[in-house]
């Protein structure tokens, strides 16, 4: 049996000698590139933290003590020590979740993968035990370096030393990168620190002298090497940064060695004020592919060849973010006036090919997606059009500023929203399924969702061309689906796709949820009803090609993969009682839940969003057998339904 077999809870770890814990991180490190190259997932992250983690569950006693992971992406080795080792479902239906989960372990406190919130929960978690009398309980914050860009971790560390009465540890994990290489003044700083000559050197020579002696000197090394780490932090000068927080600071420790961890933690620990300890590892660690990976150091990865770290197999089709990449490089060529913006995500939203070709005209500002709006406002009142890319669940962050600082003022700006409606793998935290509910309720928004490559081509031109008003794009994540070409474009700019010589439905599809539209009039058609589909392309406003549509069927049925609490579908059936249009509106969309990680395909059958369960829906409705029930048309007035079958 191996030594990660015999680990089924984080007490098991007290029983294995400092050997017997380097053996184990060797297995786990084994373990998850061959697990996670089967599924997919977070791979580099937590190869980083292998150590560390092991570290964390030797020094502190969880669940009593409260482990808070930022992001929770950084999990795998933690859901290991917890007993937790069927990776062969991971990020699958009814496998593990590719973040801390309460439903999976009492080990796991915050799912929400939204970064630089963690040091705000530690904040509340380690008031409320102080308060309760439990003063003999510890939270630990496990932060990304990335994470510190956010605003929220400085909003927490300026609370958190105004109260150092209570047992809170923050263990920074720098290992410069959050997606790609941290950026801004913070990174700076730390990758000053690794990089001094004074640290480094005197790493260097210590080791070198104490490994002459042997195995013994060796652990001799590594028992005074957090007292060095001290020394040598207040030796060059680091504690600067955070003197004025009044926080204790323990580092820089170096974070593959399991000796030292061990020591600042415990040291951290028996402090019994807050605590800071600046942990330096590397991102991949041990995984030559991954160190070897300039990009991300295989940050997240599909399923690949554990060998290597290539992908097996190669999508046939482009991705939503290349034809944004490319297009927004051919818009920029030709307007100099379009900048991009981004918050750590420049290369998953496709900034990046922008960013080569015109290096001074794209920012990114870290995890910092308030400031990255409003300096987009900023920026459009200088004469720029500032295009602000990233993934629909984050934009839900920046909200406030998007109305108040953007919308209010007026400022021409774009924001491209990937990743948008069900993404699957990641779970709740990560689907993009709030944008078109929150969005549009922006006074003066224009939101598109294009349904295909064609389209997402053309409304970004049409989106960065607005001056006077936000503007905003959507689309899914993965590979982009067919084409569809529209029979007509009416005077609003309204695409039907179909039309049917009887007109007893009105399909409004939303973006990529064109294809199930036209699957349904498939349907239906074979039942001898007709329906027209059409995309409005530009969702919100609503079209008067929507309105006056509707106003010739029996029925309207809209399809988004949004929530359908305050979605497109209301705002149409909102509209419609307006213009005094009486057509009943189905609303269809995604449930105002929580929706768990799976494939795309399957989170939509569980919802019915499927072409199946819509027709056989409205063939219903149209019978009279479920509500809304069709009218009839002013041709068809009879008090029966019309049953076009028989």
């Amino acid at each position: 049996m191996s030594l990660l077999d015999g680990i089924q809870h984080p007490r098991d770890l007290d029983r294995l000698s400092p050997e017997q814990l380097e053996e184990l991180a060797g297995e786990i490190r084994r373990f998850l590139v061959a697990e996670v190259s089967k599924t997919g997932g977070h791979l580099g992250p937590n190869l980083g933290v292998v150590e560390l983690t092991l570290a964390i569950h030797r020094v502190f006693d969880s669940p009593r003590d409260a482990i808070v992971f930022d992001t929770g992406h950084q999990s795998y080795v933690h859901k290991l020590v917890t007993g937790r080792h069927d990776f062969s479902r991971l990020r699958m239906s009814g496998g593990l979740a590719g973040y801390p989960q309460r439903a999976e372990s009492v080990h796991d406190i915050v799912e929400s993968s939204h970064a630089s919130s963690s040091l705000s929960w530690a904040d509340g978690i380690s008031r409320a035990f102080a308060m309760t009398g439990q003063r003999d309980r510890h939270v630990v914050a496990v932060v990304g370096d990335g994470a510190l860009t956010g605003g929220m971790t400085w909003e927490a560390l300026n609370n958190i030393t105004d109260d150092n009465s209570r047992r809170l540890v923050i263990v920074v994990n720098d290992n410069g990168r959050s997606y790609a290489p941290t950026i801004g003044g913070m990174a700076r700083f730390l990758n000053s620190v690794r990089t001094r000559p004074a640290y480094r050197d005197l790493y260097r020579t210590s080791e070198k002298v104490f490994a002459k002696f042997g195995p013994v000197g060796r652990a001799v090394y590594r028992g005074v090497r957090g007292g060095a780490h001290g020394f040598l932090s207040r030796f060059t000068n680091n504690e600067a940064l955070y003197s004025n927080l009044d926080i204790k600071y323990i580092g820089p420790v170096h974070g593959h060695d399991l000796g030292a961890l061990q020591l600042a933690l415990q040291q951290a620990k028996d402090y019994g004020a807050p605590v800071l300890v600046h942990v330096i590892t590397e991102k991949g660690h041990g995984y030559e592919p991954a160190v070897a990976d300039v990009a991300d150091q295989v940050h997240a990865v599909g399923q690949i060849d554990p060998e290597t770290g290539e992908p097996i197999e190669h999508a046939s089709r482009p991705s939503w973010t290349s034809v944004f990449a490319d297009e927004i490089v051919e818009l920029a060529d030709r307007d100099p006036r379009i900048v991009g913006i981004t918050a750590a995500m420049l290369r998953p939203t496709g900034l990046h090919r922008f960013a080569e070709k015109h290096p001074g005209r794209v920012f990114d500002v870290g995890i910092a997606e308030q400031h990255a709006v409003t300096s987009a406002a900023g920026l459009a009142f200088g004469g720029l059009h500032p295009v602000v890319a990233l993934y629909a669940t984050f934009v839900n962050r920046a909200f406030d500023q998007i109305l108040m600082d953007v919308a209010l003022h007026r400022a021409g700006v774009t924001f491209v929203l990937d990743r948008a409606g069900v993404t699957g793998p990641d779970g709740a935290s990560h689907h993009g399924m709030w944008d078109l509910a929150i969005l549009q309720a922006v006074p003066n928004v224009r939101i598109a969702a294009p349904r295909d490559a064609s389209r997402l081509r053309e409304e970004l031109g049409e989106a960065v061309a607005v001056q006077d008003a936000p503007t905003v794009l959507r689309y899914s994540k993965g590979t982009v689906g067919n084409e569809f070409d529209a029979v007509r474009r009416d005077a609003s700019g309204v695409d039907v796709l179909r039309e049917a010589p009887h007109r007893d439905v009105l399909i409004v599809t939303v973006g990529p949820m064109a294809e199930i539209g036209m699957k349904v009039a498939e349907r239906l058609a074979a039942q001898g009803i007709g329906a027209t589909v059409v995309d409005p392309r530009w969702v919100a406003p609503v079209p008067a090609g929507i309105v006056e549509l509707a106003a010739q069927h029996r029925l309207v049925v809209s399809i988004e993969d949004g929530i359908r609490v305050g979605g497109i579908g209301t705002r149409i059936r909102q509209d419609l009682r307006a213009a005094g249009v009486d057509t009943a509106v189905d609303e269809l969309g995604l449930p105002d839940q929580f929706l768990p990680h799976g494939s795309r395909d399957e989170i939509l059958a569980g919802v019915g969003l499927t072409d199946q369960q819509i027709a056989r829906d409205i063939v219903a409705q149209v019978l009279g057998q479920r509500l809304p029930i069709a009218r009839p048309l002013p041709e068809e007035q009879t008090t029966e339904p019309v049953d076009r079958r028989l």
